[in-house]
């Protein structure tokens, strides 16, 4: 009781080296500006494109969605804070950046098996695809997966803000995340541990093995048609979520799964900015150069954009 708590903690950042932080500055904001117009360019085909009203992309817009808003919950600041003195966040703007964060997170983790299962039905039972995958049954699914991760969040957001902070408000890292938290939290967290390990493995185990399963039924379906013509078209249906899956799921085994170490901090920071950065920028153009429907859509779009600025300029002379 006579502890006094964190009020402000204060970042580690990504480095000292103020030459260094410049460059990355330049760097991470190319990325952020690209992943913002690349996701937005898919919501905005998507939504504009008739003919991308399935559920395939249906899902893929709200993945883009996620990947908006889930690397803008991180990146701004981080940005900010390479060419700023002072590291700082208020101890409820942490709280605000952890529950969003981990919110999104978990979505796009019910989302990406989502679309495996979407995958699977398509291939498997492509004769009874649009009577299984129903406008309805695609909105409750995806109600799903945000219901999901808001409420995984909201469980260890309360337990990770309701530990004491007071022998150190340094958080080794460039945004709030749940292990460099429990680490300089001066409470027994052991509780909260336990509520972690059970959350993130949950989530690990339910979404792989959903995963897991829906890519062995297509393999052993894929393997039936006799073409190969049709084998490869039905594997190339599936190759973009595969690279969007391996992009994700990869560094967030690595952070959350193996076991933390002193020795590989550095190491674990390049693996975040990898899925907090780079998966959100990659995602777009996964889709759309392994896609041909959406480069379709993309060249059309260009060239209404083209042609309506041409038609708008000839009215201006």
């Amino acid at each position: 009781m006579n502890k006094t708590q964190a009020t402000i903690f204060v970042f580690s950042g990504l480095t000292d080296d103020a030459i260094l932080a410049f460059f990355l500055f330049d760097f991470f904001l190319i990325v952020y500006s690209i992943t913002v117009v690349g996701n937005i360019g898919i919501i905005v085909i998507v939504h504009m494109t008739p003919t991308l009203h399935t559920p395939m992309y249906y899902f893929l817009r709200y993945l883009s969605l996620v990947d908006l808003f889930y690397s803008s919950v991180v990146s701004p600041k981080m940005i900010y804070d390479l060419v700023s003195v002072k590291k700082v966040i208020t101890f409820h703007a942490c709280a605000l950046q952890f529950f969003v964060f981990s919110s999104l997170a978990g979505t796009e983790v019910v989302l990406l098996s989502i679309m495996s299962y979407d995958r699977y039905a398509a291939i498997c039972h492509p004769l009874h695809y649009m009577t299984i995958m129903t406008k309805k049954k695609c909105s409750h699914l995806v109600v799903l997966a945000f219901f999901l991760g808001i409420w995984q969040s909201a469980a260890m957001t309360s337990c990770v803000f309701s530990l004491q902070y007071c022998a150190s408000n340094l958080i080794d890292h460039f945004f709030c995340d749940i292990f460099p938290l429990l680490r300089m939290s001066c409470s027994d967290t052991f509780v909260c541990d336990m509520v972690t390990a059970f959350i993130i493995g949950s989530y690990i185990v339910g979404s792989l093995t959903t995963i897991l399963v829906s890519y062995i039924l297509i393999i052993f379906s894929i393997l039936k048609i006799r073409s190969a013509k049709g084998r490869q078209k039905a594997f190339s249906t599936c190759l973009s979520h595969l690279l969007c899956s391996s992009s994700f799921y990869i560094p967030i085994f690595i952070t959350y799964v193996c076991p933390p170490s002193d020795a590989f901090k550095k190491q674990d920071k390049v693996v975040s900015i990898f899925y907090a950065f780079i998966t959100p920028m990659l995602n777009p153009f996964i889709y759309s150069l392994r896609n041909k429907e959406m480069k379709k859509s993309i060249v059309r779009a260009i060239d209404s954009f083209s042609h309506d600025r041409g038609r708008l300029l000839a009215m201006r002379t």
